[in-house]
């Protein structure tokens, strides 16, 4: 430990090297990887290349390379929230493009590490961004894409599964393949191209309520592609089902939380009467809800050894199944995601505790040792490990007695030390989701805080994933109330531990943390300042006015609408203002179409009306969530100066002004 003698310093003053421009500078989210016959492909949000997603390529002993010309990025708006939105074949690249949402596909060139100019493969639609792709495959044949498309016409959304010539030189308008549910996803052809599986779900339920696993074969006449004498094989609204995949040998394996856990089973016959059979069972979750589309959290290897990653003690985990039994193995990664068989063993995206993610290949050769390279390293930050807070996982008790799951991240510096009679300023942080959860993996944007003297914890509050469905069920009829319960549990365990202090403590969220965020500062009196980035003030409103996909959420959450207007009304922060008595800072994209700014200009003038502190900051071009480096900076900077202000703290090194300056009305 360093010796901070004569460094002592106010909690949350403390100069530090995490500045916002470092958590932004050069900085990369690593998303989805994909194998190629030999090569590796993976995307990448560039924050400082206006939020664009790139999708990069690389050979073994090459160097990486951009694929995507200027004016693509790889990004669809199928169900407002994307993913999926690329694969490969052959070579080729087909991406759905962020600006016009059409599906295209890119092709090398004659000359070597070269691609030609993407080819549209789907028509202009006739309302902008009205047809949306995503979660593609291409047959064995090389004859069609089957991905799911999203048709927005006159207010009406439509979800289908559609069927596109892979190799068009001209757009081609989609044959519609699957339609009728409300909701598709995973088309995945069989290997032999005689079949097809998919999952399919309708409102109210959410995929990871209830799904259905549907197999039909699939007949290809040259001009058309069809689904014929289609059934459901397993499923049902009180089992959610995930990433099915086809085996060599005809069997067809998935995820499912029958057990109360997203573990691995196996049908060895789809078309005939056996049970699925649970592949080495586990108290850990493989699944992860589907927001986005084609997650992937285990892979087949050539030999029949599966690698996955699953959740246990909110920790990610690898492993692997040979022959039933599942062993671990060690990597030193907490997150993982993205999954894909790869040579002898998996490459996969990883974070941990004390690096960045990155994107690693793990070899496991039968008979020796495991050993992991890493293809796609973070970002070299120069900084001394020891600015940075390790997280520290907590266990606390709600006040029904229920255990709640959280991750602490203590005040942490080379430089300072807070005065021994003091502790320092706390900032819970309440996911989105709800479904989401926390990981223990490094974060600048954590880091920025706790490099400052706050302390954090990271809620995994009832309704996170990871803990089994019971848990992630535990907050169906009640959000709003226990969410909001868990954090304030949260906070009050590390009060009377003497850990924070208990006259500074701010909660803010994103999304639905940040309704549980207005909701904690309305209907509590724990907190003494709060951030609500893009959330939800008026249930009732959320319910008229969102996107398809969530149209309906809020039937479990909360109750049905409108027979339980009495409750959309008794859980708005929007409507019990006079329970609000403290600072607010509210921080909103204004292209949102989850969350319209609407949401967030309510409770400002509510708040703005009692005379109590309040800053509104508003982002041009950002939807939900903030992509661009411009605006991820000026989120922090402003937050930062809010709590700066609101809690009277004065910065030991001089602490600038945000450069767009950021009003606090009625400070």
């Amino acid at each position: 430990m360093a010796d901070t003698a004569g460094l002592e310093r106010p909690y949350g003053s403390w100069p530090s090297p995490i500045t916002s421009e470092m958590v932004v500078a050069g900085a990369v989210g690593l998303g989805d990887v994909r194998v190629g016959e030999e090569e590796l492909w993976w995307s990448e949000l560039r924050p400082e290349d206006g939020g664009r997603i790139m999708i990069v390529r690389h050979e073994t002993g090459g160097l990486p390379l951009d694929v995507l010309p200027a004016g693509f990025s790889a990004r669809t708006r199928v169900h407002e929230y994307g993913g999926g939105a690329w694969w490969v074949h052959s070579g080729s690249l087909f991406f759905a493009n962020w600006a016009d949402q059409r599906l295209y596909r890119v092709d090398p060139a004659a000359e070597p590490d070269t691609y030609q100019a993407p080819v549209a493969l789907t028509p202009e639609p006739v309302e902008p961004q009205g047809d949306r792709f995503a979660d593609g495959v291409v047959t064995a044949d090389g004859r069609w894409v089957i991905c799911v498309r999203e048709r927005h016409r006159a207010g009406v959304v439509t979800n289908e599964i559609v069927a596109v010539p892979a190799f068009t030189t001209t757009p081609a308008e989609p044959v519609v393949v699957v339609s009728g549910p409300d909701f598709v996803a995973a088309p995945r052809p069989s290997p032999d191209g005689r079949r097809l599986c998919w999952l399919q779900w309708d409102h109210p339920d959410m995929p990871w309520d209830g799904t259905e696993l549907w197999l039909g074969t699939l007949d290809d006449d040259g001009d058309a592609c069809r689904v014929g004498a289609a059934h459901r094989l397993v499923g049902s609204r009180d089992e959610s089902i995930t990433q099915p995949e086809w085996q060599p040998d005809g069997s067809l394996w998935f995820v499912s939380d029958r057990s109360d856990w997203w573990n691995l089973y196996r049908l060895a016959d789809p078309a005939g009467p056996g049970e699925p059979v649970a592949v080495a069972p586990l108290e850990g979750e493989i699944g992860t809800p589907a927001w986005v589309f084609a997650q992937s959290r285990y892979a087949t290897l050539d030999d029949g050894r599966v690698v996955v990653a699953y959740a246990s003690g909110g920790t990610d985990h690898l492993a692997v199944i040979d022959g039933g039994a599942i062993a671990d193995l060690e990597t030193g990664f907490t997150a993982l995601s993205s999954v894909q068989a790869y040579g002898n063993g998996a490459v996969f995206v990883a974070g941990s505790a004390t690096a960045e993610p990155v994107i690693a290949v793990i070899d496991l050769p039968r008979g020796g040792s495991a050993s992991v390279a890493v293809v796609r390293p973070p970002r070299d930050l120069g900084l001394d490990p020891a600015w940075f807070s390790v997280p520290q996982a907590l266990a606390v008790e709600a006040p029904d007695g229920s255990a709640v799951h959280a991750i602490f991240y203590a005040p942490t510096s080379p430089t300072s030390a807070g005065p021994a009679a003091s502790a320092p300023p706390l900032l819970v942080m309440s996911h989105g989701g709800p479904t989401a959860a926390a990981r223990p993996q490094l974060s600048l944007a954590v880091q920025f805080w706790t490099s400052r003297g706050f302390a954090v914890v990271d809620v995994n509050y009832r309704g996170s994933t990871g803990y089994g469905r019971a848990y992630r069920k535990a907050l169906d009829g009640q959000w709003g109330v226990v969410d909001v319960d868990d954090c304030v549990a949260a906070a009050t365990h590390l009060v009377d531990a003497g850990s924070v202090h208990p006259e500074r403590l701010a909660i803010r969220g994103g999304s639905a943390g940040g309704y549980t965020t207005l909701c904690a500062l309305t209907f509590r009196d724990r907190f003494h300042a709060g951030a609500s980035l893009y959330g939800v003030a008026d249930l009732e409103a959320l319910a008229r006015d969102t996107h398809k996909f969530e149209s309906r959420y809020l039937d479990s959450l909360v109750g049905p609408y409108p027979e339980r207007r009495d409750l959309y009304e008794q859980r708005s922060p929007i409507h019990h203002v006079d329970g609000l008595d403290c600072p607010l800072i509210v921080l909103q994209g204004l292209d949102d179409e989850i969350v319209p700014p609407a949401q967030s200009e309510m409770i400002v003038d509510a708040v703005r009306a009692k005379g109590l502190a309040v800053a509104y900051v508003t982002f041009e071009g950002e939807q939900h969530g903030f992509r661009q480096a411009h605006n991820i900076r000026r989120a922090l900077d402003a937050e930062r100066y809010f709590y700066a202000q609101v809690f009277r703290i004065e910065p030991s090194d001089p602490m600038d002004v945000p450069s767009e300056p950021i009003l606090i009305e009625n400070l």
